[in-house]
């Protein structure tokens, strides 16, 4: 009977043809370990098998692609398998604990705490969690002095903006000539009767009700 082998939600199987490997993953940060890679013993003699069965054909080749589909079916269920599995835990399993607080198995290098024996997760390290707190308080600080901070003094908000230059089309940030090309950002005329400013889609003067001569 196989025994129990642990490691059985948080690694990937990157098992071949050729043979056997495993990857171990922490559950909290998802950093890990691959496992050595494992020759399956049996691998060079299915494979002269099958080249047999290929030059020779008849009952050679069937019992070579007899091998290939045990190969392709020998799943989870493997003894071969199985022994492969267990001895890559033995490989990896120094680098991992399970949290008695989560249950997750967790890395020895970023993740656990040794001083109170949980994970991270579980018991923060202390200037970690500090730093994370002073991080936080910084943020809703600077949140709530920006709240009470005038950061519009000097700028008319009422004054129509143009988000592009009318000559040459290129953004504009603020001011009233273009950063590209030089040309007034909002183009104006003189009344000729009043010589009052107008804007350029003016029809008639707003000061004397002269038409504008694009009118």
């Amino acid at each position: 009977m196989t025994e129990a082998i642990p490691f059985t939600d948080n690694y990937s199987d990157l098992s071949n043809t050729n043979g056997y490997q495993f990857e171990f993953h922490c559950e909290r940060c998802g950093n890990g370990y691959r496992s050595a890679f494992q020759r399956d013993s049996a691998t060079t003699g299915r494979g002269l098998l099958r080249s047999l069965g290929d030059m020779v054909g008849g009952p050679l080749r069937d019992l070579g692609n007899a091998a290939d589909d045990f190969m392709l079916n020998r799943g989870t269920n493997s003894t071969a398998k199985d022994r492969a599995l267990a001895k890559a835990v033995t490989e990896i399993a120094p680098n991992f604990t399970q949290c008695r607080g989560c249950g997750d198995w967790v890395c020895h290098e970023v993740c656990w705490n040794e001083p109170v024996g949980q994970c991270v997760r579980c018991a923060p390290e202390l200037n970690d969690e500090l730093a994370r707190l002073q991080a936080d308080a910084r943020r809703e600080q600077a949140r709530e002095r920006l709240e009470s901070t005038d950061l519009l003094r000097g700028t008319n908000v009422a004054e129509r903006v143009v988000a592009a230059c009318p000559s040459c089309g290129a953004r504009t940030s603020g001011g009233k000539f273009c950063a590209e090309c030089g040309s007034p950002l909002a183009r104006t005329t003189t009344c000729a009767g009043c010589e009052a400013e107008l804007p350029e889609s003016a029809r008639f003067c707003p000061e004397c009700g002269t038409r504008t001569s694009g009118s």
